[in-house]
């Protein structure tokens, strides 16, 4: 079982995240650890190719096994909306709020607040590509509600639930959420990699 990889990501929160997820169990090192400060690319139109850009790009750049992850809010009325362009939808200054007014007066006038938030994860192993899916449906409501959370947690009520997820303890949040769902299957999968050969 392998044991030690690269998480695209400098943010040392969604590190710990993915580290506790993990159970700990797999040795996790973001991109500054091996010396990459520079912006990751994402140009691609889909949540699958940014994901594998990031983390082709990782793997050219160090040889080691290594993974990388996408999300993006898609709403049922918007024809999959904001999408792959949902940190900066309203802009490429990726201001939260900024991209929470723009979807509430795109939805101004929608009976439909059907939505979903969902994750890719893109893994690169002994030269090998997979890919992983998370997602997470809800509806998306008028006003914003809660402090926690980030993006557009603040708008957003899973299925089944009364609180945006801005309103949900962490630990909540993050048992039940698109990006726990995609890692899950992905340690799952590394878990068990090689057991059948």
């Amino acid at each position: 079982m392998p044991k030690s990889f690269i998480f695209a990501t400098n943010n040392p929160n969604k590190l710990e995240e993915v580290r506790h997820i993990s159970n700990n169990k797999f040795e996790i090192f973001g991109i500054s650890d091996f010396g990459i400060t520079e912006e990751l690319p994402e140009t691609q139109n889909t949540l699958e190719g940014n994901a594998l850009q990031k983390a082709r790009y990782l793997y050219e750049k160090t040889g080691k096994n290594c993974f990388a992850d996408d999300t993006g809010l898609e709403v049922e009325a918007l024809k999959g909306a904001p999408g792959v362009l949902s940190a900066r939808y309203a802009g490429d200054e990726k201001l939260s709020i900024n991209n929470i007014k723009k979807l509430l007066q795109e939805l101004e006038n929608c009976s439909n607040r059907s939505a979903q938030f969902r994750t890719v994860i893109a893994l690169i192993l002994e030269g090998k590509e997979y890919f992983f899916e998370g997602i997470i449906q809800g509806k998306i409501i008028n006003e914003l509600k809660g402090d926690k959370g980030f993006g557009y947690d603040p708008v957003f009520i899973p299925l089944g639930l009364e609180e945006t997820f801005a309103e949900l303890p962490a630990e909540v949040k993050n048992m039940i959420s698109h990006r726990a769902q995609a890692f899950e299957k992905l340690f799952y999968f590394l878990r068990h990699y090689k057991l059948d050969f």
